[in-house]
């Protein structure tokens, strides 16, 4: 997780079936931008909803602490499945991810959800502190 005081992206290439309407550069400000990876270990049974569920519990706790930390609302939950040789399928992914980012909403958070299936260049503005940068594994 990485606290950005800008976070901007446009769509690179898509590496899935899935297609996006909107291609034009977003940015945000003040935002905890979570750099989510699910290896298949971490959804035991890729059809247990009690499996996803834990798991989301997990990461809307570690993205609400550091949020808490660096004073923000805004969080934006980025797909970065390439950070390992274990990955959970794409679906169980996109579960997590939408089930976090409504429950976020819930609690009067703001998300936003980078185009899932796709490469994109980033642009990252991030402080130098200790709490600006968490990795967290479970």
């Amino acid at each position: 997780m990485i606290y950005c005081t800008y976070f901007g992206y446009k769509i690179g290439s898509n590496q899935s079936d899935i297609s996006v309407s909107n291609k034009d550069k977003v940015g945000i400000e003040n935002a905890i931008v979570g750099f989510i990876h699910a290896e298949a270990e971490d959804v035991e049974d890729e059809t247990s909803e009690e499996s996803i569920r834990k798991v989301t519990t997990k990461l809307i706790k570690n993205l609400k602490w550091l949020a808490k930390k660096n004073s923000t609302k805004n969080i934006v939950l980025h797909s970065f499945a390439h950070l390992s040789e274990s990955k959970a399928e794409p679906e169980s992914v996109k579960k997590i991810f939408n089930q976090a980012e409504e429950r976020l909403k819930n609690s009067g958070y703001s998300v936003r959800q980078t185009p899932f299936g796709y490469f994109l260049d980033l642009e990252i503005k991030a402080p130098g502190y200790s709490l600006a940068r968490v990795f967290k594994s479970f």
